[in-house]
């Protein structure tokens, strides 16, 4: 039977504290928080119970809403009656391992949010390179990219991703035109073990082998940086490779069907935490986030 999860106590206190001032900007400066902290731990509270708290605009509660307040009340009477000591606890320490291009291109334009809505927690961002077992074993959360099959982890699944050949545009005028899937024979295709050319090859009807030769790379971000340098064609993630796409350093190689289709990755990313994790409010408040802001 699994134990029923337990609402992290800044959830409870924001939904008492709105519920009492009715008024996001009110009960944002009692916790000294900002305002869409307070929408988003209330969202994150009515998530975990299953039940809308709020019935209306004007912060009204429901039935369900009303009971549960009671119950919150109780609960944190009960906790302020217990001695606490003069000091301030301090904030809330949470180790997080991340890829580095997975870091680049995908956390770090979010991680403002997760920060606004969670002052009270201190993140250390760690890399983390399993494919050359450069772990950190300290981290209380992992984000790897693979099969999903991870023994000595509990895990979810974050992110899904397709894969397209990236260029230069000096890259793509200087040895195009590319209208078909064999036009890459002879052209320089940049590696990384991360990310093998045989998926592309196999979903465009080629049987041809994995390269062997060229620049290879460890890191998809290195390996999109070398490619904007014009060193050769590179295989990317779609999701990994926007900031590149965004700002016109790279660009697809075509506009047929080989060029503009993004091919399905076999692996995908996924948060992993070892057994226990989790019971630390401030681990779930993270991976909960996570899973949101990439959902």
């Amino acid at each position: 039977m699994t134990a029923a999860r337990i609402p992290p106590i800044q959830c409870l206190l924001t939904f008492e504290a709105l519920a009492r001032l009715r008024s996001v900007t009110q009960a944002s400066e009692e916790l000294c928080v900002t305002p869409s902290a307070v929408s988003h731990r209330v969202r994150q509270l009515e998530q975990i119970i299953g039940t809308k708290l709020f019935g209306r605009a004007d912060f009204s509660l429901t039935v369900e809403g009303s009971e549960y307040l009671a119950h919150v009340r109780e609960g944190l009477a009960i906790l302020q009656k217990f001695p606490t000591s003069a000091a301030a606890p301090g904030k809330r320490k949470l180790r997080l391992a991340v890829t580095p291009t997975f870091s680049r291109s995908i956390l770090i334009p979010r991680l403002r949010q997760f920060t606004d809505a969670y002052p009270e927690i201190d993140l250390t961002l760690q890399v983390s390179i399993p494919l050359l077992d450069v772990v950190a074993e300290d981290a209380d959360l992992l984000v790897r990219f693979g099969a999903g099959r991870y023994a000595d982890l509990e895990y979810v699944c974050l992110a899904k991703d397709d894969v397209i050949p990236l260029a230069s545009p000096a890259f793509v005028r200087e040895h195009g035109p590319f209208d078909n899937a064999e036009d890459l024979e002879g052209i320089a295709l940049l590696r990384s073990p991360l990310e093998p050319w045989r998926t592309w090859f196999a979903a465009n009807g080629l049987d041809w082998p994995e390269p062997v030769d060229g620049s290879q790379f460890n890191d998809i971000g290195l390996m999109c940086d070398g490619a904007a340098a014009g060193m050769g064609i590179a295989l990317v993630r779609l999701k990994l490779g926007a900031p590149w796409l965004e700002n016109g350093t790279l660009v697809r190689l075509g506009t047929t069907a080989p060029f503009i289709n993004p091919i399905p990755s076999p692996h995908a990313h996924y948060l992993c935490w070892r057994t226990g994790a989790m019971d630390r409010w401030e681990v779930a408040a993270f991976a909960e986030w996570l899973k949101q802001a990439l959902g």
